[in-house]
C-alpha cells in the first residue's frame, strides 16, 4: 500500500504592495547595465551600486567592477559610476582631475536632499541632518559641505546635546530611507528645541520609503510573522523589519535568500506578512514564497496600500548615441 502524502498546514500570505525595486535602485542598475553595453566591461562601480548583494553578484558576472575608493580605479578609460547613495563632493572632483568618465547613478531624491543642505549653508543656517552614522547615504550628504558644516543626530537625545544657540538660524534635512516614525520623533525634538527650525519644503524620506512602510503597518498586526526580503546593509530594508515588530508582528525578520529563512519563526504560524526592501528583486520574493510554498499550502493575497508610476531618467552620457 502506497503511503498517505502529508497533508501541508495552510498559510495564509499577505504580500505588501508597493514593495521591492524603487525607481532610483531601478535607474541606478539600468546606468550600470547601459554602461556595460555602451562601453563594454569593465565598469567600475565605486561602492555597492545598491544595498542588495544578489543585484551586486548578478552585475559582477555581467563585467562590474566594485571598488571602495576610486584610487582603485586604473587610467584606461573605463567608465566609474557612483552608486545610488550619492557621494561626498571630494569624489567627483578627484574624478575629473583624473580624466576619468564618471557617471552618477545618485538618486534624484537623495540629490534634492544634497541641494537644500547647500542651499542652507549659503542662506547662512546651520545644517542638522537626522540620520544613520556611518550609512553611505549620510557620508555623501554630509560631504556636499566644508567638514563640520553639518551635524549629524540619530536620535531625539542627541538632539538634546545640540549646543546651537536658541536663536541661531538652523535647518535641517534626512536621510531617505529613515522609519517615517523614528524620523518624525527626532523632528519633533529639534522643532521643541528651536521653534524656528526651517524643515524641507516636502519631506525628505522618500516616496518608495513611505509608501513601504505603510503596506507594512497595514499588515503587520494581522499576521503571525513577518519576512522582509533584502540585505542585512540596506537602511530601508532594516526599517521595514522594525516596522513590522512595532505595529503588532514580534515574529519579523530580514532575509537576503530563502536559505536565510528562520524556520523556528515559522513554527505553528497560520499568517505571513511578505514585503521587500526598495532594492530587493522581485525574483527574490518569488524565491522566498517557493520556499515557504514547500511547507506550507499557500493561500497569496495582496494587499495593496498605494500605486507607483515614478521613474527617473539616465544620465545624458547614457542616452547620446556613440558617434
Amino acid at each position: 500500500m502506497s503511503a498517505t502524502p502529508t497533508l501541508k498546514p495552510r498559510l495564509n500570505v499577505f504580500l505588501c504592495a508597493p514593495r521591492g525595486f524603487c525607481a532610483g535602485v531601478v535607474r541606478a542598475i539600468d546606468i550600470v547595465e547601459h554602461a556595460l553595453r555602451k562601453f563594454g566591461a569593465p565598469v567600475y562601480v565605486r561602492h555597492e551600486i545598491v544595498h542588495n548583494r544578489y543585484v551586486v553578484e548578478g552585475l559582477k558576472r555581467k563585467g562590474a567592477i566594485f571598488v571602495e575608493e576610486l584610487d582603485e580605479v586604473p587610467d584606461n578609460g573605463a567608465p566609474v559610476v557612483f552608486s545610488a547613495h550619492g557621494v561626498p563632493k571630494a569624489v567627483p572632483v578627484e574624478a575629473e582631475d583624473r580624466k576619468l568618465l564618471a557617471i552618477d547613478a545618485t538618486c534624484p531624491l537623495v540629490t534634492k536632499v544634497h541641494r537644500e543642505a547647500e542651499i542652507h549653508y549659503r542662506r547662512g543656517r546651520k545644517v542638522v541632518l537626522v540620520g544613520h552614522k556611518g550609512h553611505t547615504e549620510v557620508i555623501g550628504t554630509m560631504g556636499q559641505l566644508p567638514e563640520g558644516a553639518v551635524v549629524l543626530v540619530e536620535s531625539p537625545s542627541d538632539v538634546g546635546s545640540l549646543t546651537f544657540a536658541t536663536d541661531e538660524p538652523i535647518a535641517y534635512v534626512t536621510q531617505t530611507t529613515l522609519s517615517v516614525d523614528d524620523m518624525a520623533e527626532v523632528v519633533n525634538a529639534l522643532k521643541d528645541k528651536y521653534p524656528h527650525i526651517v524643515g524641507p519644503h516636502k519631506q525628505d524620506i522618500c516616496y518608495a520609503t513611505t509608501n513601504r512602510q505603510e503596506a507594512v503597518k497595514e499588515i503587520a498586526h494581522k499576521v503571525d510573522a513577518f519576512i522582509v526580503v533584502g540585505s542585512p546593509n540596506s537602511s530601508n530594508s532594516q526599517r521595514l523589519k522594525e516596522v513590522a515588530e512595532r505595529n503588532g508582528c514580534r515574529r519579523a525578520q530580514l532575509v537576503l535568500r530563502a536559505t536565510d529563512i528562520d524556520w523556528s519563526q515559522l513554527e505553528g504560524i497560520a499568517s505571513l506578512g511578505v514585503t521587500a526592501g526598495a532594492s530587493a528583486p522581485e525574483v527574490l520574493v518569488e524565491e522566498i514564497l517557493d520556499a515557504v510554498g514547500e511547507k506550507f499550502e499557500l493561500v497569496i493575497d495582496t494587499i495593496t496600500t498605494a500605486t507607483e508610476d515614478v521613474s527617473f531618467p539616465l544620465p545624458r552620457t547614457l542616452r547620446e548615441k556613440v558617434a
